[in-house]
């Protein structure tokens, strides 16, 4: 069975107050690939950036601070058309979830982990390298044309990391 992880996909990091031209240029190939997998009958598990009203107190909001993706706002949703009905969703309070990686170590069966979202350069890649250090001998692969990054340039430079650490990147 393999598992499709969609990273963050929410409207915040769209089309909201950390959106870009390239988070919005992925969206109809990340809609394209989560409908592949649930043709497919494989896993999908969907991670939501959440924050609280006191997200600027917090370290990650003195360093960024922009509130974004606050529990029970329209820019914490899942963008629309992506999230499909019986999926898990894991809220996830820092960059990577070690919740995500318990989850999926949990299961029986796992061929492979495949992720797809936002932002390549944060939340993708310290997940990507949560679920390797979990899950060394299942294949992690991350689709470079279904991720976006703060800018392009950080984006190629995580998809750089994570090919040396033996995650594998398509396009």
């Amino acid at each position: 069975m393999r598992v499709l992880v969609v990273v963050d996909m929410q409207n915040d990091f769209i089309d909201g107050v950390l959106g870009t031209k390239e988070a919005v240029e992925i969206v109809d190939s990340v809609k394209a690939k989560i409908n592949s997998y649930h043709k497919a009958g494989d896993v999908i598990i969907y991670t939501k950036d959440t924050h609280t009203d006191e997200y600027l107190q917090t370290q990650e909001g003195q360093k960024l601070p922009v509130k974004h993706c606050i529990k029970g706002t329209a820019g914490w949703e899942i963008a629309q058309g992506l999230y499909l009905d019986g999926c898990q969703v894991i809220e996830k309070q820092s960059f990577g979830s070690l919740e995500l990686a318990e989850l999926i170590a949990g299961m029986k069966g796992v061929s492979s982990i495949e992720l797809v979202g936002l932002c390549t350069d944060i939340c993708v890649i310290s997940n990507a390298m949560i679920l390797k250090a979990k899950m060394p001998e299942i294949p992690i692969v991350v689709d470079a044309s279904c991720c976006a990054g703060v800018t392009k340039d950080s984006h190629k430079t995580a998809l750089d990391a994570m090919k040396v650490c033996q995650i594998e990147v398509i396009n």
